[in-house]
Parts: structure tokens; sequence; C-alpha cells
């Protein structure tokens, strides 16, 4: 089972108790992002080319715990970045799970056997640990040889202490279905409780451009490894069965940017986890204050390709809530492999893309480098003195 009774139960809950209080926009998933340094430079990730003093910055655990309690999602996601690089990370996730929220603590892998020892196992945590596809496919896409054996060591040791641990999957267009089916297979072999899968989402950054999928091609790729799936293939993911057909092109979903708020070091990112187009102070901020009309497929040229679940994911639950037996009968049957898809979303009406990632840094520069002139204006003034 990819998802715990529990954490149903839990989420839910504060679902059906968000749509009796008449509210139409709400926050599913907290992306807790308390730094962008990584110790891997991946090919696909837009969070790598970072100055120095940018990635030198942590939240604190108070801004991490602040974030938290702001915000009031269920499920707490952190992510980065290397999240095991913030020396305080123990002391985030184990306040975060005081408060019973569920925690998916997002790791590459390379540091989590040696520090397994500083987390205790709780239904309320889940390691979530990112691995592409199977050892040659996953060390080529993180661009360093090795990874793949280190983090599935990893995930044997914390299965052997009890711990809930998930595998994050992102595909990108190079994805041989067949091979894909077989790393889930083996995956699962391996005692995970769940995989999170995902295309991938073409970051602006990203050294690599050539290998982001498109709507099209996404929806042909996952009816083609969900096929491979029946029967004795079946595998636990930890995404609603909704969202799944929707990856197979059988849902005309429109995202929602707001279901998967995100607090980085820069603040309340604008619009969603994957797009940095300007930031918040507050929750509140952002969630008022941002025009949300402005984005998704359909709407903004950054947005044309885009099927990932922090986007669509909590537009699935939504519908799950209002339409039980749409996602009783795909959890039943399974996902529809065949057939007709589900209309396209028209670009004609789009908004042409904006660069402004530049623009943030600088301001977030100018910011870190205020105290450091005002030092030095000082400085001279106190030696005279």
């Amino acid at each position: 089972m990819g998802i715990p009774l529990l954490q149903k139960a839990f989420v839910g809950a504060y679902v059906v108790r968000q749509h009796l209080a008449g509210r139409s926009r709400y926050p599913l998933v907290l992306m807790l992002e308390p730094l962008f340094r990584c110790n891997l430079a991946c090919a696909g990730c837009g969070k790598i080319d970072y100055p120095e003093e940018i990635l030198n910055q942590r939240l604190s655990v108070a801004d991490c715990l602040g974030a938290v309690d702001e915000c009031g999602a269920p499920v707490v996601s952190i992510a980065g970045g290397e999240p095991l690089l913030h020396k305080e990370i123990d002391e985030v996730v184990a306040a975060i799970v005081a408060r019973r929220k569920f925690v998916y603590l997002c790791t590459n892998g390379l540091l989590m056997k040696k520090q397994l020892a500083r987390f205790k196992p709780s239904p309320f945590f889940v390691w979530s640990v990112h691995l592409d596809g199977d050892e040659d496919m996953h060390d080529h896409a993180v661009c360093q040889s090795g990874v793949y054996a280190r983090a599935t060591e990893a995930i044997r040791e914390a299965k052997t202490r009890g711990f809930r641990v998930n595998i994050n999957c992102t595909l990108f267009n190079n994805a041989d279905p067949e091979r894909v089916a077989n790393f889930f297979d083996a995956i699962s072999e391996l005692g995970v409780d769940g995989i999170t899968v995902s295309p991938g989402y073409a970051y602006e950054r990203a050294p690599d451009q050539t290998h982001f999928l498109n709507r099209n091609r996404t929806k042909t790729l996952f009816r083609d490894i969900f096929r491979r799936g029946r029967g004795s293939r079946a595998w636990a993911f930890s995404q609603s069965a909704l969202f799944l057909d929707f990856l197979a092109g059988n849902r005309d979903y429109r995202c929602t940017p707001w279901g998967n708020p995100t607090r980085t070091i820069f603040g309340w990112q604008r619009p969603c986890y994957l797009l940095g187009e300007g930031y918040a102070k507050t929750f509140r901020e952002l969630m008022d204050e941002t025009d949300w009309d402005a984005y998704g497929t359909g709407n903004y040229a950054k947005c044309a390709d885009c099927m990932v679940h922090s986007g669509y994911e909590a537009t699935a639950v939504q519908d799950a809530i209002r339409h039980p037996w749409k996602a009783l009968t795909v959890a039943l049957s399974g996902v529809q492999t065949d057939g007709a898809m589900a209309r396209e979303i028209s670009l004609e009406r789009q908004r042409p893309a904006q660069y402004v990632f530049s623009r943030h840094v600088e301001q977030k520069l100018a910011e870190i480098r205020k105290p450091e002139t005002h030092s030095k204006a000082l400085a001279p003034a106190c030696k005279r003195a």
C-alpha cells in the first residue's frame, strides 16, 4: 500500500474540513526547502547554479517550524538541495512529527545511511529517496557513478531499522517503459513502501534541456509503463489513482499550484514549487496576492508541458473528494492504458515566458551583503574612536 490508511484518514479529514468551510484554495503539501546546497550536480536540476553566498544560506529551525504552522498543510515534503546537509534537520523533522504532520524527507541517499541514527521511525515520517531508474539510468541522470548503489544500501538499512521508505522517480524522454517497469519490480522487492513518479519539469536553468518530456510524450510513456504493471507486477504508488490516471492522459485537469506551496530561503515562492517568479513574505500574502490565473497550462508558456505531481496531485485529490466513485473505479479497475485520451488544453492564449530569476537572485545577494557593507562602513569610525 503506497499511502497508509492513517495518512489517508488524516489528509481526507483535512480536505473535507476545507470543503465544509467553503475554501476553494488551500494547501495540501508544504514544500519546504531549508537550503539549496547539494552534494550532487544533476544535469536536469535547476537549482545548482546559485552563487555561493546563496548556497550557504539555511532556514533556521524556527523558520521551518514557523512555515509549517503558518501554512497548516497536513503533509510536509522537505526538499532542497540535499536536506541532510542541514545540521539541524533532525530537530526540524522531530518537531514536525510532534505536530502530527506527515514528513517526507527527500534525499539522494548519499548521506542517509550514516545519519539514520539521528532520526526515529514513526508512522508520520518517511524517507523519500530519489532514484530515477535502475543503476545505469540513475547514475547517468545524477552525473555520478555509484550513487544508486549507495542509495539502495541506505534503503535496506533503513528498512531494517523500521523506517518507512519511498522512492521518488523522475522520468525523462529517454525512459524505456519496459526498463522502468523492471526497475519498479526491483525496487518493490527491496521493500520500499511506495513509489512517487513524475515527468521531469523543464527547469529553465537546467544544464540539460534536451531530455524533458512534452505532454503528449508524457501520456504515451505512462500508458506504456502502467500497461506493464497489471496483475503480478502491480506497484504501490504513493499517489492518488486519479493523478496516475491523469498522467496516462485520461483526465484534463488544470493545475492547483496553491496545493503545494513552497517556502525557501527567498520566502514563499510564487507561483509554485517549480517556478520562482516572485516571493511573498507570508503564507497569507502568497495566497491572497498571487495572480493564480496567470499560471498553468494554457495560461503561461513555462507551464505548457507540465504534468508534475506538485501541480496536479492536489487537483486529483479535490476531484476524488467531490467524486469518490471516480477514484474508486480507477483504484479497482486500474489506470486506462488504451482508447482515446482526454482533450488537450489549448495553448493559443498563453502568455509568453518571462525570465525574472536573475532579479530575485540579485535582490537576495544584496540582502545578504548588506550587513557586511554596513560593518565595513562602521570600521573606520570605530578605529578613529
